[in-house]
C-alpha cells in the first residue's frame, strides 16, 4: 500500500502543472462567459423593449426568458470542458508512452522498483480517475459562483427557472453530472473499464511490437464488442429481458472485462515486458 500511495503521489505530481493550468482555464473561460453572456442578454433585451416599448412582461410572453442553453449550451461553457476532456484522453496514452520515450526510459526504473508490477498499473489507473473526478468536483464548485454571477446581472424575473443550470436539458451535461448516485458509479465506472481497456492495449503493444498494434486493436474491440454484447442480445430479441435483467448481465459483463483487463495487464508486465 505503502508503494502505490508513492507511486500515486508521483503520477499525479507529473502531470500537476497541465492540471493546474486545465483549471484555470477552465475558470478563467467559464467565469468571463457567465459575464459576456448574461451581458449580452440583457443588452438585447433593452434595446428590445426600448424599441418595441415592452414591459419585462410582455417581452417574457413574446420571447421567452433566459435559459439554461443560454450559457451551458456556450462554447464559454463546453470548450474548456471538450478540451480537459481531449487532454485527458491524450494523457491516459502518455502517462505510459512517456516512461518508454522519455529521457532515459524512465519505465525500467519504475519496473525496478521492490514491489509488484501490477501497482504500477494501479496507481497510473487511480491517477487519471482522480484527474476526471478532480475537474467533475471543480465545476460543480463552479456552477455555484456562476449562479450567483449571473444572477447579478440578469433578473430573476427574467429567468426561466431560479437556478440557471438544469444540467438535463443538454445531454453532455447530465452524461458528465449525473443526478443519482448510481448513474455516477454506472458511468463513471464505465470510463474506469475504458481507461483500464486501454491501459492494456498500451501494454500488449508495448510487449509484442509491431504486431501488438494488430492484437491491441483487436482486445479493443473484442473488449468493447463483449461489453455491449448484452443490449445487442436484448435489442435482437426486441426486448425479451427486462431491464434489470440486462442490468445485472451488464453488471456481470463489465466485471468480466475490468476483472481481464487486469488480469493480462499483470501477466504481461510480469512475463513480457523485460528489464
Amino acid at each position: 500500500m505503502k508503494s502505490f500511495l508513492k507511486l500515486l503521489n508521483f503520477e499525479v505530481n507529473r502531470f500537476f502543472k497541465l492540471y493546474l493550468t486545465l483549471i484555470g482555464l477552465i475558470i478563467v473561460s467559464q467565469f468571463i462567459g457567465a459575464i459576456v453572456v448574461s451581458k449580452g442578454y440583457m443588452n438585447d433585451v433593452n434595446q428590445m423593449m426600448y424599441k418595441k416599448q415592452l414591459s419585462m412582461s410582455q417581452y417574457i410572453k413574446d420571447y421567452g426568458s433566459f435559459s439554461s442553453h443560454q450559457f451551458v449550451g456556450s462554447e464559454w461553457f463546453l470548450l474548456p470542458i471538450f478540451f480537459s476532456i481531449a487532454v485527458l484522453m491524450i494523457y491516459v496514452f502518455f502517462i505510459w508512452y512517456r516512461d518508454w520515450f522519455g529521457k532515459n526510459t524512465f519505465i525500467y526504473r519504475l519496473l525496478m522498483l521492490p514491489t509488484e508490477r501490477i501497482t504500477i498499473y494501479f496507481s497510473k489507473l487511480t491517477t487519471i480517475m482522480l484527474l476526471v473526478l478532480g475537474l467533475v468536483a471543480l465545476q460543480i464548485v463552479l456552477i455555484s459562483i456562476e449562479i450567483q454571477i449571473v444572477n447579478s446581472i440578469i433578473p430573476t424575473d427574467l429567468q426561466s427557472h431560479f437556478s440557471i443550470y438544469d444540467f438535463d436539458s443538454l445531454e453532455m451535461c447530465d452524461r458528465l453530472y449525473p443526478n443519482t448516485l448510481t448513474e455516477f458509479i454506472l458511468i463513471y465506472g464505465v470510463g474506469l473499464i475504458f481507461v483500464a481497456v486501454l491501459f492494456t492495449a498500451v501494454l500488449i503493444e508495448r510487449s509484442y511490437g509491431l504486431k501488438g498494434i494488430f492484437i491491441a486493436i483487436v482486445y479493443g474491440m473484442l473488449s468493447f464488442g463483449v461489453f455491449i454484447a448484452p443490449l445487442l442480445v436484448n435489442r435482437l430479441l426486441n426486448g425479451y429481458f427486462y431491464t434489470l435483467e440486462v442490468f445485472l448481465m451488464e453488471l456481470v459483463i463489465s466485471i468480466i472485462v475490468l476483472v481481464s483487463a487486469i488480469w493480462i495487464a499483470n501477466y504481461l508486465l510480469k512475463y513480457k515486458i523485460r528489464v
